[in-house]
């Protein structure tokens, strides 16, 4: 076994209700810390950090990484149900509180009703029931239109109507084709830039290629650009490049397909502090690659080196390099700003929108679409300012989660929200078995959480497909006319993590610990 090695450590054995119990202390402690962050009048948390100073945020996936429990078997049921959180954040970048809140609800339908039948027919009737709702999700999500935009940004940044501008004006600038990032301001102040840039679905190839920790991302300033569409068999083969680059005292991105031996000894210098560099796969595939490689060329400045076309690899020098202002990659893509004059790339854009209007493969068509986006995306930045350290932290959290949110909103759409969709979905889907009954009854956590967290008590129920309670007013409105919306892909990826990790937790039923001293003895 070459994962998750047992270790020789003494173990304590929990069984059955026991196990059970202790699990859910643990789901049940994470849930109630994370879900008074949820909604328009959600609650910010405070927690220490590991050098003992008071953080504060409103986000749910912070919230829960702060968690950690003293019994080792509620500990395990926690960071079980942060598996639901970190993967929603990671599929869809928002989210996470709400997969929290269904998970722990999900769980705790469960076992009122898991002696009344097998728990593989619960569960089989929770995976059919996740199918149904997720379809009806996608029947009643419309597109983004108009003011929808700032509603989604202005909504996940916890109703900050400053914040909610200034995104959505960064996406509108950008366009559909254009990508927004956040960085910190050099004031108080908090403004939006805008700069010539491109994305490209390359991704990070190595955790130590990572240079901020906390986003888990390589982000290279100024670097040079090597671009080689031939496989780099050796490090010789781009030495001068490298001392240049060092010399230089400057960092360096390598588009290339590179064999073990030089990305190893790259990767080893790179982790000692003797090279600032990244290496990424080169974008595009089939017969759109090449033509995704130049595109970048183009972008850079940089010289395409193949030795198909008669290039020497051992003749490499400085002067293939090209340029960009900022290069930032992640587990997914990397979105890199340039400083080129787009005037030079019409008759290229123009040539790929005549392909992407000839042709017929659905797949094709869409890496010819993501050309388009390289050769005239933009970047927007929006620079997050504050008065201190610590609102700066509160600030920037909520930014990523409404860039996130905006993101995925342009993506797929919205759907009412205030968890008004999925309480229509429990009552407009109809039970097919004990597994449906328990999903369709936990679906409903989220707008009761919001209204417990609003202090609203619902008195009469809410047939009307749409409608909903404003949070702020304690009013019956129509939610999408009212502007409070949510992208059906946050809410369809916090319910399908939710129900992974609530289904998979119910199998258990022995429960394996490190065994840990009693201090007060």
């Amino acid at each position: 076994m070459q994962y998750n090695n047992p270790s020789e450590i003494v173990k304590d054995l929990n069984f059955g209700d026991n196990a059970t119990e202790k699990i859910m202390a643990g789901v049940n402690k994470l849930t109630n810390a994370v879900k008074s962050t949820l909604g328009a009048s959600g609650k910010c948390v405070i927690y220490e950090d590991a050098l003992g100073r008071p953080v504060i945020t409103k986000d749910g996936v912070t919230v829960a990484e702060s968690v950690v429990l003293y019994d080792p078997v509620e500990n395990m049921g926690a960071n079980l149900v942060k598996e639901a959180a970190r993967n929603t954040v990671k599929e869809a970048g928002d989210g996470t509180t709400t997969a929290t809140v269904l998970a722990n609800s999900i769980l705790n339908e469960i076992n009122k009703h898991k002696n009344e039948t097998e728990i593989r027919t619960i569960k089989n009737g929770i995976h059919d029931c996740l199918l149904e709702v997720t379809s009806y999700l996608d029947s009643i999500s419309t597109p983004v239109e108009g003011s929808m935009l700032q509603q989604v940004a202005y909504i996940s940044c916890n109703n900050d109507q400053e914040l909610g501008e200034k995104i959505s004006e960064a996406f509108q600038q950008v366009g559909q084709d254009g990508v927004v990032l956040m960085e910190e301001s050099d004031t108080n102040e908090t403004f939006v830039d805008f700069v010539e840039g491109t994305q490209f679905d390359s991704g990070l190839k190595s955790p130590h290629l990572i240079t901020d920790r906390d986003k888990g991302t390589s982000v290279l300033n100024n670097p040079y650009v090597l671009i080689v569409s031939s496989p780099i068999s050796s490090i010789r083969k781009i030495q001068s490049v490298l001392e240049h680059v060092i010399k230089d005292n400057s960092s360096l991105l390598i588009v290339a397909d590179m064999e073990q031996q030089p990305y190893a000894t790259l990767l080893a210098n790179k982790v000692k502090g003797n090279i600032k560099v990244n290496i990424v796969d080169p974008p595009g595939f089939g017969p759109t690659k090449p033509d995704t490689i130049q595109d970048l060329a183009l972008l850079t400045g940089a010289r395409v080196i193949n030795e198909e076309l008669g290039d020497d690899l051992d003749l490499i020098d400085p002067s293939v390099l090209g340029r960009a202002v900022k290069v930032v990659t992640d587990s997914k893509s990397t979105v890199m700003q340039v400083d080129v004059d787009h005037s030079s790339l019409t008759e290229r854009i123009e040539d790929v929108r005549n392909k992407i209007a000839n042709e017929k493969n659905e797949y094709l068509r869409k890496k010819l679409e993501q050309r388009l986006s390289m050769l005239t995306g933009k970047v927007g930045v929006i620079y997050v300012g504050a008065d201190s350290q610590v609102e700066l932290k509160e600030k920037k959290d909520r930014v990523e989660d409404a860039i996130y949110a905006v993101q995925a909103a342009l993506k797929d759409g919205i759907v009412p929200g205030g968890g008004s969709a999925l309480l229509h979905a429990s009552q407009q889907i109809k039970s097919k078995g004990i597994g449906w009954s328990i999903l369709l009854s936990a679906i409903r956590a989220p707008f009761n959480t919001i209204m417990a967290n609003a202090d609203i008590k619902v008195t009469e129920p809410i047939a009307k497909v749409g409608d909903g309670i404003d949070a702020t007013t304690g009013e019956r409105v129509d939610m999408v006319k009212a502007g409070i919306i949510d992208p059906v892909l946050v809410t369809k990826t916090a319910l399908k993590n939710a129900v992974s990790v609530a289904t998979t937790i119910t199998s258990a039923d022995c429960v394996i610990s490190n065994a840990r001293i009693d201090a007060s003895n």
